[in-house]
């Protein structure tokens, strides 16, 4: 008869913990518990830090595991809490394992990494959300790594004129290289981002995408929209005003508001699907890696993040 298996035991890992909203994060030796069931523990080897993860650090939200409330991780016996469901800032973490997706072993780990965020999401919003059409016109407010992508997307896609708009001069030379054919900086302008668009699209986009997180520019992604088909999709996560006010009337000629979860991708079937794409050369992927931090230096990726001087900083854990 074969022994029993041990039961799995706790593991002692270093993690960036937030203490308070807003403060630098303090590297913590952590116990992580073992999995329940339906659940798994991985190693983490790179990570990468997103807009949305600076939001959610400034407010530190509390986050638990679905199946029975509780976190996984604790230090000195106190509860130390999960972030969206995936706390990779840590060497080890416990999933859900619909969080968890297998790859093949000869991909870069430290660039695909952005495939579980910013680079899906925006593809998806282009491919599978809005269904972008050959010859379209689309315009993309916000030119981080997701409005790149959406542009990227668009691109592939055949669109003939792909606008971008962002406060950042920075992002003009940036968003050529993913396929944006005319840049509007909103603060060199005196009138409305939308009458600038519509004037280059002869009326007004076939498809926008809200990739700022600010639900005031809805309304001006709605705007920017063709009367009778004119699609709005919103990707960005508000820092502030959840709420999205818009006048009934750009609804009823015809506009559609849609909003995007992960670019409507399923990640256990499709993240393979974008991986190999990767592997094929068929996506940029590499170009939107713009710095890349050892663990120790994670605070900088967010100094980076709230300065906007980075697309995305890849953190590299101690191997």
């Amino acid at each position: 008869m074969a022994a029993a298996s041990s039961p799995a035991a706790a593991i002692t890992c270093r993690a960036a913990v937030a203490w308070a909203p807003g403060q630098a994060l303090v590297m913590e030796e952590v116990e992580v518990a073992p999995p329940e069931a339906m659940e798994i523990r991985v190693k983490v080897v790179s990570t990468s830090i997103c807009r949305s993860d600076v939001t959610q650090w400034q407010s530190t939200r509390r986050g638990v595991m679905h199946s029975d409330q509780k976190t996984r991780f604790s230090l000195r016996g106190k509860p130390v809490y999960h972030y969206c469901a995936v706390s990779s800032f840590s060497e080890y973490t416990v999933v859900h394992s619909g969080c968890a997706v297998k790859v093949g072993p000869t991909v870069p780990m430290d660039r695909i990494c952005l495939l579980s965020c910013g680079v899906s999401a925006g593809l998806g919003a282009a491919w599978k959300v809005a269904d972008i059409s050959k010859g379209s016109s689309v315009v993309i407010f916000g030119l981080g790594t997701v409005g790149l992508s959406v542009a990227q997307g668009a691109k592939l896609r055949g669109a003939s004129i792909i606008i971008g708009v962002d406060t950042n001069p920075e992002k003009q030379e940036k968003g050529k290289a993913f396929g944006v054919t005319d840049f509007i900086n909103p603060e060199e302008l005196n009138e409305p981002v939308q009458q600038v668009v519509k004037r280059l699209t002869n009326g007004g986009a076939d498809y926008s995408f809200e990739c700022v997180g600010d639900t005031g520019v809805v309304s001006t992604a709605l705007q920017s929209c063709s009367d009778g088909w004119g699609l709005t999709v919103t990707l960005g996560v508000p820092k502030a005003k959840p709420e999205v006010s818009a006048h009934y009337a750009l609804l009823l000629s015809g506009r559609t508001l849609k909003g995007s979860l992960f670019g409507g991708w399923r990640p256990k079937s499709d993240l393979p699907l974008l991986v190999d794409k990767y592997a094929n050369k068929e996506i940029q992927v590499d170009d939107l890696v713009t710095h890349d931090l050892s663990f120790d230096d994670i605070n900088k990726a967010l100094e980076l993040m709230l300065e906007n001087k980075c697309l995305r900083c890849v953190i590299h854990m101690p191997q």
